[in-house]
C-alpha cells in the first residue's frame, strides 16, 4: 500500500476538458508531475467550461481513474450540492486540500467552509491570477464585496495561498491583507516530448500569425485586430478558442471583414490540449495581446514548439526582444505592435530559423528547471517530512 500523502483537489473543470485553458493546465500538470510523491483525490464537474453535455469518456458521480494516476470524482449538474462536495471531503481523509480559484461557489467557498471543520487537513488555495487588480475589475462591484467580508469574517484564516509569480504574490497580499500566508511556486508546464527544432519555411514579407484563447475581452482579441489593419506585410492570422463571450465574437467578426486585403483572419473553433504543441508548430510567432495573464501556459508552450512570441506586458514573460524571443509591449502602444509583426516577417529563413530556435532553447531551458520541483514539493509540505 502506498505511503504517499493524499491531496484532495477541488476544482471547476478538469481533464478531459480544455476549454477553460490556464487553470486546467495548471492543475494537471502539477499532478503530472508530482503523482510520484503524492495520491491525488480530484473533484470536479462532469462537464467541460462552457458546455452542458458531459464527457464521454468518464462515468459520472463515481471515481474515474486517469492517466498519471489521480482519482477524479466527475459530478453531474444534478448532482451538483452542499450534500456531495461534503461528501466527497469526509469520504476521501487527504491531509492536504488543494482548492483551485477563490470565487467558485461548490468548487472553492463550499470545500473550505467544511474542511476548515476537520483540524489535521492543511489548507492550499491556488488564485490562478483571480486576485489580480485585473481579474478583480472584472464583475468589479461583487467580487470587492466578497473579498471585504472575506476579510471581515476570516474566511481564509488558517489557508496557504499559493503565488505561480512575485507579481502574483503582491497581488495577493493586496487583495486579502499583509497577514496572509503566500508562498511562492511557479507553475509547472507540460512535460515536453520534443528533442529537436521542428522545422519551418519562412519566406520574407509573410507571417502566419497564431491565437489561441477563449474569446472574452481580457484575452484582447478586438485589440489583436485592429493591430493587423495598420500592418502592410501579408499576414495569416488565425484564431483558437472557445466562443466565452457571443456578443464580443460578432464584434471582433465585424471588424474581421472590414481587414486590408493582405490580411487574412480565420476562426478555428476550439483546440484539445494535446494538439496544441503541433498546432503552434504550424506557425511562425504568436500573436497574444492580453490584458493580463496570471502565468501564461500558451505562451510558455509557444516556446517549446520553437514558435516566438508577440504578447503585451500584462504576463510574467518579460525581456522577449533581449533574446531573440519575441515582444512583450505596452498595450498603450500599438505602433509598437505593428513593428514587432512587420519585423518578424521581414525575417528571412535563416534569420527566422534562428529566432525559433532561440525560443525553442528558453522553452526546453524552463520547463527543465529544477527549482520549480523543489518550489512545489515545499508547497506541499513534501520536503520536510520526508528528509
Amino acid at each position: 500500500m502506498s505511503n504517499r500523502k493524499r491531496i484532495l483537489v477541488f476544482i471547476d473543470w478538469y481533464k478531459p476538458g480544455y476549454k477553460a485553458g490556464g487553470p486546467i493546465q495548471s492543475c494537471a500538470n502539477l499532478v503530472e508531475h508530482l503523482s510520484p510523491y503524492f495520491e491525488f483525490y480530484i473533484v470536479t464537474r462532469d462537464t467541460d467550461y462552457c458546455e452542458n453535455l458531459p464527457y464521454t469518456s468518464i462515468v459520472s458521480n463515481t471515481w474515474n481513474k486517469l492517466n498519471n494516476g489521480e482519482q477524479v470524482y466527475y459530478i453531474s449538474q444534478d448532482c451538483l450540492s452542499a450534500a456531495t462536495i461534503n461528501k466527497s471531503c469526509k469520504e476521501t481523509q487527504c491531509e492536504i486540500a488543494y482548492i483551485n480559484g477563490v470565487y467558485s461557489f461548490y468548487f472553492s467557498l463550499l470545500p473550505l467552509y467544511y474542511l476548515k471543520k476537520r483540524k489535521a487537513i492543511k489548507l492550499l488555495v491556488a488564485s490562478r491570477g483571480m486576485l489580480a487588480q485585473s481579474a478583480i475589475n472584472i464583475k468589479a462591484n461583487k467580487k470587492k464585496i466578497f473579498l471585504w467580508l472575506a476579510k471581515r469574517f476570516g474566511f481564509f484564516a488558517g489557508v496557504t495561498f499559493q503565488a505561480s509569480t512575485i507579481e502574483e504574490q503582491v497581488a495577493i497580499s493586496l487583495a486579502l491583507g499583509k497577514e496572509t500566508n503566500i508562498v511562492l511556486a511557479e507553475n509547472f508546464s507540460k512535460k515536453i516530448k520534443a528533442t529537436a527544432l521542428p522545422a519551418r519555411t519562412k519566406e520574407v514579407g509573410t507571417v502566419r500569425l497564431v491565437n489561441i484563447a477563449r474569446i472574452a475581452p481580457e484575452k484582447n482579441l478586438l485589440y489583436a485586430i485592429s493591430i493587423l489593419q495598420r500592418v502592410k506585410s501579408k499576414v495569416i492570422f488565425d484564431f483558437y478558442g472557445p466562443i466565452y463571450d457571443k456578443a464580443y465574437f460578432d464584434t471582433c467578426s465585424q471588424h474581421i471583414a472590414n481587414l486590408p486585403s493582405n490580411i487574412t483572419v480565420n476562426y478555428k473553433q476550439s483546440i484539445e490540449s494535446d494538439k496544441v504543441n503541433e498546432t503552434l508548430q504550424q506557425y511562425h510567432c504568436l500573436f497574444l495581446p492580453t490584458q493580463g495573464e496570471n502565468f501564461g501556459h500558451i505562451i510558455l508552450e509557444s516556446f517549446t514548439a520553437g514558435c516566438p512570441v508577440i504578447i503585451s506586458d500584462k504576463t510574467p514573460w518579460k525581456n522577449l526582444e533581449s533574446l531573440n524571443i519575441g515582444y512583450a509591449n505596452s498595450l498603450h502602444n500599438e505602433a509598437a505592435f505593428v513593428d514587432a509583426i512587420e519585423n518578424i516577417a521581414a525575417l528571412n529563413q535563416e534569420q527566422y530559423t534562428a529566432w525559433s530556435k532561440s525560443a525553442f532553447d528558453f522553452g526546453i531551458q524552463h520547463t527543465s528547471n529544477p527549482q520549480i520541483l523543489k518550489q512545489n514539493l515545499t508547497l506541499f509540505d513534501y520536503k520536510q517530512e520526508h528528509e
